[in-house]
């Protein structure tokens, strides 16, 4: 099938989809309308730009015959040809975004994410640099227009972060950030060294996509639940009426607790949020490990603990290791100024599945 038959099909395929949203039974099927609109809306950008394609040929064919009635009419022909330049030109820069829309698409890329920031190696250091981390991300998702929520963090004794759950909710929040899981490694004077030695430590992001239960679900005999006492710092009680919440997902042992809200039924959906995605991103990782040929072929679908961006304070250095890029933009980067990265790395991973499509 070439491009512009599969344009058609698109097209079609979007008529479709605004019958059947109209349909009754389909409104009344909750999984299956969300389904559907989502798909209409996966492919609402497609099809805008193939009707402009479509103008562009038929301004293209206009110009043609103009200059051919023109009948020596100078004036008239310089316009016609003016046109057909621009037009020729629009034409190319259609067919270029119409290529990357009829990429296959990630059937996350519209979704909420869960992000998980951790601090690995480098002791107070590493719970310093994920505190650094965690505030770009929150900078980042308020430019972006994104909701920002800290689900559940642990601090350590110097005001570094062990762990942060979060929750990012706005439009393509996965599409931007999914390629940020991995280790990611800071080079600097930590404030405890006395020293001035530069030191290099690490901390992890994991970025997995909200999980809904009508798409996802779970067996609740999988789960046990435990509810309990939430306690403040130093162990105190903090709560009289037992709130927190631990669920564990007994096949993968999976665990998640919860005790930022002040209900059980609050804290029990927040860790039900998290542990679905877990669960899910659990076994989407041990199928994407079974296709191997395809991982080398993409970014941020590797191994988790690989290293993928440094950090480097002395010389306000940022480098991506998997594309090769380089920006003497450290202090801008970690203010919440990512477009630049995001950008590249998109741009990337588009570049090399427009080439296996044309090998």
């Amino acid at each position: 099938m070439n491009i512009y038959d599969q344009l058609e099909s698109v097209e079609n395929r979007y008529e479709e989809l605004g019958e059947l949203l109209s349909d009754p039974e389909v409104v009344s099927n909750t999984k299956r309308f969300m389904e559907l609109s989502k798909e209409e809306a996966s492919l609402r950008d497609t099809v805008a730009t193939y009707k402009e394609y479509k103008d562009v040929l038929q301004a293209i064919t206009d110009a043609e015959e103009m200059i051919k009635d023109s009948e020596g009419d100078a004036d008239i022909e310089e316009m016609a040809k003016e046109e057909l330049k621009e037009s020729k030109a629009q034409k190319e820069d259609l067919e270029e975004r119409l290529k990357i829309l009829l990429l296959p698409k990630d059937p996350n890329d519209d979704k909420n994410i869960i992000l998980e920031i951790r601090g690995a190696a480098g002791g107070d250091e590493a719970a310093l640099f994920a505190g650094d981390l965690l505030t770009m991300y929150q900078k980042y998702a308020e430019a972006q227009g994104w909701q920002f929520e800290v689900m559940e963090a642990s601090t350590n004794g110097v005001g570094g972060l062990k762990e942060v759950i979060a929750m990012v909710s706005g439009q393509s929040v996965y599409s931007k950030l999914k390629y940020e899981s991995g280790a990611h490694r800071v080079q600097r004077v930590p404030v405890t060294e006395s020293q001035g030695r530069v030191h290099t430590s690490t901390a992890t992001v994991l970025v997995m996509p909200e999980v809904e239960d009508v798409e996802y679900e779970i067996d609740p005999n999988d789960l046990r639940v435990d509810i309990y006492h939430a306690s403040g710092a130093g162990g105190q009680n903090v709560n009289k009426v037992a709130t927190a919440v631990r669920i564990v997902h007994l096949p993968t042992n999976i665990k998640i607790e919860m005790q930022e809200e002040r209900t059980q039924q609050k804290n029990r959906d927040k860790a039900m949020k998290i542990i679905r995605a877990r669960v899910a991103d659990h076994f989407a990782q041990i199928a994407q490990d079974e296709q191997d040929a395809e991982r080398k072929s993409t970014i941020g679908t590797g191994d988790r603990s690989e290293r993928i961006r440094t950090y480097n304070f002395p010389q306000n250095r940022v480098t991506d290791h998997r594309i090769g890029l380089t920006l003497q933009k450290l202090d801008t980067i970690l203010a919440g100024k990512l477009d630049e990265v995001v950008d590249a790395l998109v741009l990337y991973d588009q570049t090399k599945k427009l080439e296996e499509l044309n090998n």
